[in-house]
């Protein structure tokens, strides 16, 4: 089983999609006057077309001349409102977070009911890899939100998990899904996300309070059982998922899973039997192809082990596995030139995805 990390900057498209704009303040004789007459009152006039400007760059993601022009007009009027709040912006855009957050920070001592850099700040702090400071914003968020901002509960649900405190996590995950917090799906919810997060011991913890509180929950057993596969603990896996089974004979995750643990006990009657249920029930999948490309080539039955293999192959052609496995079947079946087509192909494939930043 692969644990995955998930690129949070990219999951949360919708919540940090910044306007990156404030509207540049129209200039009154008023505003003249009080400035010091006509030659201030055109400095702060070139000053306004400037942070037009800025934010113009940043709509076309030029954030590095924005910064620069909005950093000139701090310089020359350090105590104009909203400057500090864009520059915040600019540097979030461009990724520097650690930058980001400290701008929303004075944003915030400028105007303390900025909501938005609040948000900003927390989510600042998260990406920078300092999930202790991203909690207190973040809940800030939940009071306002409780129920409409889910990108920002799970980001506060993944920092509690980073800091190890994993009751509130649960809470923020309960939150996020609409359940009781003491509930066995919440136990559940906060199992998945520990897991994602590579918290396996706590994961496994969670997720047999889950079956404590329920043990007819869907998906419980199922995720008790990927957490004793992935630990090789094959007995305690197949009895999960053969719990998970009896509970949700639809599932078709279920028989793909029971037919990688019976494939790893070598029992591949059973897995071949097991891979073409899930199959059936979802076509379209690429793990069962590939798991049965596996059992049928282990099964000496390696003509239709190529034609598993070619279907996985159609379905994620990016996929270096099944192009590697396919290369084996044909070299056993003596087909040299497609072999080494595969296995190159395979090799490129590898290449490309472990330079993948």
């Amino acid at each position: 089983m692969v644990l995955l990390r998930i690129p949070f900057h990219c999951l949360l498209a919708g919540a940090l999609a910044l306007s990156g704009s404030l509207p540049a303040r129209s200039q009154t004789p008023q505003d003249a006057a009080r400035r010091g007459g006509p030659a201030q009152g055109a400095s702060s006039a070139a000053q306004d077309d400037s942070f037009g400007q800025a934010t113009t760059l940043m709509q076309k993601g030029k954030n590095d001349e924005a910064l620069a022009l909005l950093e000139s007009i701090a310089a020359a009027e350090p105590a104009r409102r909203g400057v500090v709040k864009q520059i915040g912006i600019a540097n979030y855009r461009k990724g520097d977070f650690l930058k980001a957050a400290a701008s929303f920070k004075k944003a915030l001592e400028e105007d303390p009911g900025d909501n938005e850099a609040v948000q900003l700040m927390g989510l600042s702090y998260y990406l920078a890899g300092r999930p202790a400071e991203a909690i207190a914003p973040l809940e800030k968020v939940q009071t306002w939100y409780p129920s409409a901002n889910v990108d920002a509960a799970y980001i506060l649900g993944i920092c509690y998990i980073q800091t190890k405190d994993y009751a509130n996590a649960r809470k923020a995950f309960a939150r996020m899904f609409a359940v009781p917090g003491d509930s066995a799906a919440s136990y559940l919810f906060t199992a998945r996300m520990l897991l994602r997060q590579d918290f396996a011991p706590i994961a496994e913890e969670y997720a047999k309070k889950a079956v404590e509180l329920d043990p007819k929950l869907p998906l419980a057993h199922l995720l008790l059982g990927e957490l004793y596969l992935y630990k090789s603990r094959l007995p305690e896996a197949v009895e999960q998922f053969q719990k998970e089974m009896e509970l949700n004979p639809g599932d078709a995750a279920v028989y793909y899973k029971l037919g990688d643990a019976y494939s790893r006990l070598q029992k591949y009657e059973e897995a071949e039997k097991l891979l073409q249920r899930s199959i059936w029930l979802d076509a379209t999948s690429t793990g069962p192809y590939i798991l049965m490309g596996k059992v049928l080539e282990k099964k000496g039955e390696t003509a239709l082990a190529v034609r598993a293999l070619q279907r996985a192959i159609t379905m994620d052609p990016n996929n270096p596995m099944p192009h590697h496995l396919l290369g084996q079947a044909y070299r056993e079946l003596g087909q040299t030139e497609e072999a080494e087509r595969e296995l190159k192909m395979a090799e490129q494939l590898q290449i490309h995805e472990n330079a993948k930043p």
